[in-house]
């Protein structure tokens, strides 16, 4: 077969993993690849993440050879592993094999005494129940090949590492092994593969929308597929509520029809001001929170990054690493509004320096505010563990912190707009409507990181500024909204 033809046929790992999720998934993916959503700033981190894990566990098992695969027809791909199994290499990456229709590409397989071993790597800190039958069909691939497989292992973060001078690999990572578990899914995977095959010889299969849509990740055709949900349905309820798919299978799909009997009284209230297109404002409530308040009154936010490979001392695997925050300042009421912050630039380890600024910004006995607050809360006892010197002075900022989602979470305000989120995203659109994220080139968490890796090791000096004016404008829109969720609360 040629590089077009073995494309078009074969099953990939990853398209096999999407069909056992939803064969209409893969059924798209191959033939109407258009309608697929745009790839978030979150999937691109987790890309991004996964691939960087791959590359640091070769280290595992060094001096091995890599099959290239850029532009390199799977075919070829196919022989050159074959080459490097018949040749002396004890370790080969990226290895490349086709079997009953279906290429893969095995992360590490290294030469045991007993045969070849399978490592597959994962970014993620644990095992999980897809990862098996990832594991299950690259060894049911393998050894109908004809590769003689002694172990099948899985190779994940060790959470509970941390770093304490160069990177200890076998203490970062876990290897798990899974040997007599894949052989337990050879039947379930061989029917698996015939019928995804099958499928695809067909037309698109019926199958609606359900909880597989999310699960075991987010399905990137959701926009087509869902496409068919009005607004203000049964999937905008707030909340945990576990008969959404019970009701919708029974034909409720709009608010307006879902029973009052199965809503809590936040529901209720969301369905109510939803369909009445009105707001609740318990003026009591109100009056609670701000009387809990006093001046000086201080809006922090800050931005955080997590790795999966520390890069610092001290420091876990995806550990929240604050490299930003936006402070506001207002000494009394009335008084000139103020504004301090601090961003991280460059590689080195920041953690000290944002630390000793952000505690000559804050005033003393100040009223820290922070929109849920139990994350700024949760860095700053971070900031206390790593510099314990500077303990006490940390320990009387979160002493004085209070949280400004409290009475939106607490339904003391509530509008309609917010669309059953306390989110600050849906909260300052729904207050302050000439407030929005819209305009800015960041407009979440995820693409800020993004934006702030890049930053970090670009060496295009107007690219470096245009990233960082974009950070320290996003950030303190954060702050500033809150000053103004504050202001309107008042009013």
């Amino acid at each position: 077969m040629n590089k077009i033809d073995l494309q078009n046929t074969l099953l990939s790992k990853s398209q096999f993993i999407r069909g056992l999720q939803c064969h209409k998934s893969l059924y798209l993916h191959r033939h109407h690849p258009e309608l697929r959503d745009e790839v978030s700033s979150a999937q691109q981190a987790l890309f991004q993440s996964g691939q960087n894990v791959g590359e640091f566990a070769r280290e595992l098992f060094p001096e091995g050879i890599i099959i290239q695969y850029e532009g390199v027809p799977l075919s070829e791909q196919i022989e050159n592993t074959a080459a490097a199994i018949s040749g002396e290499v004890d370790t080969i990456y990226e290895a490349a094999f086709c079997y009953d229709g279906v290429f893969i590409k095995a992360d590490i397989l290294h030469r045991g005494r007993h045969g070849w071993e399978l490592y597959e790597v994962k970014s993620s800190a644990g095992v999980k129940d897809i990862h098996l039958r990832d594991v299950a069909l690259q060894y049911h691939v393998l050894t109908g090949a004809g590769l003689p497989v002694s172990k099948v292992a899985l190779v994940h973060i060790n959470n509970r590492y941390i770093r304490n001078g160069a990177v200890e690999l076998k203490k970062l990572f876990t290897i798990s092994d899974f040997t007599k578990t894949v052989a337990q899914y050879r039947e379930e995977i061989i029917s698996e593969i015939s019928r995804q095959k099958q499928m695809l010889c067909g037309g698109m299969p019926a199958i609606d929308i359900g909880e597989h849509c999310t699960n075991p990740y987010d399905c990137d055709f959701m926009g087509y597929c869902w496409q068919h949900i009005p607004l203000d349905s049964i999937f905008d309820i707030s909340g945990r509520f576990a008969q959404r798919f019970d009701l919708y299978r029974q034909g409720i799909v709009r608010l307006a029809d879902v029973p009052d009997d199965v809503l809590s009284k936040p529901q209720r209230q969301q369905k109510r001001a939803t369909l009445e297109k009105r707001n609740f404002i318990s003026a009591r409530g109100i009056k609670r929170f701000l009387d809990s308040l006093h001046y000086p009154l201080c809006f922090l936010d800050f931005e955080c990054v997590s790795f999966p490979i520390p890069p610092y001392d001290g420091l876990r695997p995806y550990q929240h690493i604050p490299y930003q925050y936006s402070l506001h300042i207002l000494e009394r009421d009335g008084a000139a509004l103020q504004h301090f912050e601090y961003l991280a630039e460059g590689t080195a380890d920041h953690r000290q320096s944002l630390l000793e600024k952000l505690l000559r910004d804050i005033p003393p006995q100040a009223c820290v505010l922070a929109y849920n607050a139990a994350y700024e809360i949760g860095r700053l006892k971070d900031l206390a563990a790593w510099y314990p010197a500077q303990s006490k002075k940390i320990e009387a900022v979160i002493s004085s912190i209070r949280d400004l989602a409290e009475p939106f979470r607490g339904r003391a305000v509530y509008y309609y707009q917010m669309n059953g989120s306390y989110s600050i995203k849906s909260v300052l659109p729904a207050l302050v409507p000439e407030m929005s994220y819209d305009a800015l080139d960041i407009s979440d968490g995820n693409m800020a990181m993004q934006a702030f890796l890049q930053m970090m090791v670009s060496s295009n000096l107007q690219e470096k500024q245009r990233l960082k004016k974009a950070l320290l404008d996003y950030c303190r829109l954060d702050s500033l909204g809150m000053v103004k969720i504050y202001e309107t609360l008042k009013k």
